[in-house]
C-alpha cells in the first residue's frame, strides 16, 4: 500500500509510539484510577508547537483480560487522544522484563555479563511490537507521522514501513548504542538492524552511540553510510546526535516557590549544618551506586577531618528488585551503607543517610537547592537529567557537580568534576576537591554550565527531532516522485516492442543477484537465467518492421 503524502492539514497527526503511555491506569475497589505520569519526555512533547494534533500508543500500566474492562480504559484514554495497548502479564515479563530489560538493556550498557538469551523473550519482542504495528495501523491516516520512542520497540519502524511504504518515520535511541564488538554479540542483531532502518530519521543522544550504530549497519547489513546518511532504494535514512534536555525553568525557577521553600527549610532542618553529598538514582548496576560507595568510604578512611561534618543522602529510587539481579545489587547496597555506618558513625552523626524511595517533585527540588555536591557517577548512562536538574536548581547558590564521563551528559557539561566512575580513588580525590572549592569557582563552573542546559532544554530537543525529521521526510518525498509510473513502465514496453534494436545494460551485484560477502558466491538463480532467456528471443525475434 502506498500513500501519496500531501501538504499539511489541520487533520493531520503526530503519534508518539512508547512502550508506556504518560498515564498509569490502575484499580481500587473495582474501579479504574488514571493519574498522570509528567516525565520529562511528556513535558517536552506536549510542549512541541507543531500543526500536527498529537497523540500517545503506549501500554497503560495495568494487564486486564476482560473486554469489557479494555473498552473502558480505551473509552477514557482516547478522551485525552490516548490510544492503550494491551498486553498480557507473560507478554510484560517475556518483552518487557526479558528481552527488552535483561537483553537488550544490559549489552547497550556494557554488562553483557547480565545478558540472557532465551527464544521466549525474543518472540514476545517480535509479538509485542506486532501488536504495536497493528495499533498504528487501526488509528493512522495519509499524512500523519509516526515518533517512536527507544529500545523496547526497535523493531516497530521495519515493520510499519512494510505495510506503509510511504509512511513518515522516526526514532529516538534513550540509551547507549553499544561499539559494534559488543553489539555484534546479539543473535538478533541484523533483525534489530533492519527494524530501525525503517525510519527516515534516526536520532542518539550523543555522536558515539550514532557513530557505533553506523558501524553496526555497516559490518552487519554491508549497508554504506555518506556520513549521516544511507540510500536505501527510493528513500534515504539519516541519523543525527540530539541531546535531550530538561525543563529548565521548571527547576531553576522552583525554589522561589512557598512549598518548595517549606521544603527547603525541613531539609536544611533534618540535616543540620554538615556538608551535603547528594546521590539520587533509579536501582540499576548500571548507575555505579556500589562504586560510589566504596569511593565515599575510601574518602572518610583517607580524612578523617570531614567525619561529622560530611553526609552522603543516598536516594535509591525501586525498580525491578524482583528481578535476580536487581535484588543481589540492592542486597550488596545495603550491606556497604551498613558497613560504612557501622565503622563511622556516632551518637549525634550518620555518614550515610539512606532512602528507598521516591520524592515528590519538592522535596527533591529542595535537596538539590541546598546539597553542596551531587555525586552523579554511573558506569555507563544515555544521558543523566539528575545531573542537569541539580545544575538548573542551583539559583545563586553554590554547588559541584561531579560527573561520570561515561554519562552522555558529560558531553555538554564540561565545567563539572569529570570523573572515571569505575576508580575509587578518583572518586575519592573528586569529593575532597569538590568540598574544598571555593565558593566563587563553585558560582562560576555552575553558570557555565546553566548557560548551556537553559537553551538546550527538552522543548528544544523535541522541536529540533521534528524539523530535521521533517526535512528527511521532505528528501524522500522528492525521492518518490521519481519513481517510475505504470504508465512510464506502459511506454517503455512499447517503445521496446517497437525496436528495431535493442541493448539491454544491467548491473549485477545487488541487482541480478543478491549482494554476498564474498562476490564470487554471487550466482544467478534459475529464474534470472529464464528471465534472460526470454529478454534474448525478444531481442532475436523479428519485430513487425522486420518482417516487412
Amino acid at each position: 500500500m502506498n500513500w501519496h503524502i500531501s501538504c499539511v492539514n489541520s487533520y493531520m497527526k503526530l503519534y508518539i509510539i512508547s512502550n508506556r503511555l504518560p498515564v498509569k491506569v490502575t484499580k481500587e475497589d473495582e474501579t479504574f484510577v488514571f493519574s498522570r505520569s509528567e516525565g520529562g519526555l511528556a513535558t517536552g512533547l506536549d510542549s512541541l508547537q507543531i500543526s500536527y494534533e498529537k497523540h500517545w500508543i503506549g501500554w497503560p500500566g495495568i494487564c486486564v483480560d476482560n473486554e469489557e474492562s479494555k473498552e473502558e480504559i480505551t473509552s477514557r484514554l482516547e478522551g485525552i487522544n490516548f490510544h492503550p495497548v494491551f498486553l498480557s502479564e507473560i507478554q510484560i515479563k517475556n518483552y518487557y522484563e526479558g528481552y527488552s530489560n535483561s537483553t537488550i538493556w544490559p549489552l547497550c550498557h556494557y554488562f553483557f555479563v547480565y545478558t540472557l538469551y532465551r527464544n521466549s523473550f525474543w518472540q514476545s519482542y517480535q509479538e509485542v511490537n506486532q501488536l504495536f504495528c497493528d495499533a498504528i495501523c487501526r488509528v493512522i491516516r495519509p499524512g500523519d507521522k509516526v515518533w517512536i520512542q527507544d529500545y523496547q520497540l526497535m523493531l516497530l519502524p521495519g515493520m510499519l514501513r512494510k505495510v506503509y511504504p510511504d509512511l513518515n518515520i522516526g526514532y529516538f535511541h534513550h540509551i547507549p548504542f553499544p561499539s559494534y564488538e559488543l553489539f555484534r554479540i546479539l543473535p538478533e542483531r541484523a533483525e534489530i538492524l533492519k527494524g530501525l532502518l525503517g525510519a527516515d530519521f534516526i536520532a542518539f543522544h550523543t555522536h558515539d552511540y550514532m557513530r557505533h550504530f553506523i558501524s553496526a549497519v555497516e559490518r552487519v547489513l554491508r549497508i554504506d553510510f555518506k556520513l549521516d546518511e544511507a540510500q536505501l532504494g527510493n528513500r534515504v535514512v539519516r541519523t543525527d546526535a540530539l541531546p535531550m534536555g530538561i525543563n529548565y525553568g521548571l527547576y531553576h525557577n522552583a525554589s522561589s516557590r512557598p512549598e518548595v521553600q517549606r521544603a527547603i527549610d525541613r531539609t536544611r532542618k533534618f540535616f543540620g549544618n554538615h556538608k551535603l553529598i547528594l546521590s539520587v538514582d533509579r536501582l540499576d548496576y548500571s548507575k555505579g551506586i556500589l562504586h560510589r560507595l566504596w569511593g565515599f568510604a575510601a574518602f572518610l578512611e583517607c580524612h578523617p577531618e570531614y567525619c561529622g561534618k560530611v553526609t552522603l543522602a543516598m536516594v535509591i529510587v525501586p525498580s525491578r528488585d524482583h528481578v535476580d539481579s536487581y535484588a543481589e545489587l540492592k542486597t550488596k547496597i545495603d550491606e556497604e551503607i551498613g558497613s560504612i555506618n557501622g565503622q563511622y558513625s556516632t551518637m549525634d552523626w550518620t555518614p550515610v543517610c539512606y532512602f528507598y524511595h521516591g520524592f515528590s517533585f519538592e522535596e527533591l527540588v529542595a535537596m538539590y537547592y541546598i546539597a553542596d555536591v551531587a555525586l552523579v557517577t554511573p558506569l555507563r548512562d544515555g544521558m543523566n537529567l539528575v545531573a542537569k536538574e541539580y545544575v538548573a536548581s542551583k539559583n545563586n547558590n553554590p554547588g559541584v557537580l561531579i560527573l561520570s564521563e561515561m554519562a552522555g551528559a558529560a558531553i555538554e557539561m564540561t565545567d563539572a568534576l569529570l570523573i572515571n566512575p569505575n576508580d575509587t580513588e578518583e572518586i575519592k580525590q573528586a569529593i575532597c576537591r569538590a568540598l574544598e572549592m571555593p565558593e566563587q569557582e563553585q558560582l562560576k563552573r555552575l553558570q557555565h554550565m546553566q548557560k548551556i542546559i537553559s537553551v538546550q532544554t527538552v522543548n528544544k530537543w523535541a522541536a529540533d527531532f521534528v524539523s530535521e525529521w521533517s526535512d528527511t521526510c521532505r528528501k524522500n518525498e522528492q525521492l518518490r516522485k521519481k519513481r517510475i509510473s505504470a504508465g512510464i513502465i506502459g511506454a517503455i514496453k512499447m517503445k521496446y516492442n517497437q525496436a528495431k534494436q535493442r541493448l539491454i545494460l544491467l548491473d549485477y551485484d545487488g541487482t541480478l543477484a543478491s549482494l554476498k560477502t564474498r562476490p564470487e558466491n554471487a550466482k544467478p538463480t534459475p529464474e534470472l537465467i529464464a528471465t534472460l532467456q526470454k529478454l534474448c528471443l525478444l531481442y532475436t525475434s523479428p519485430s513487425p518492421r522486420d518482417t516487412r
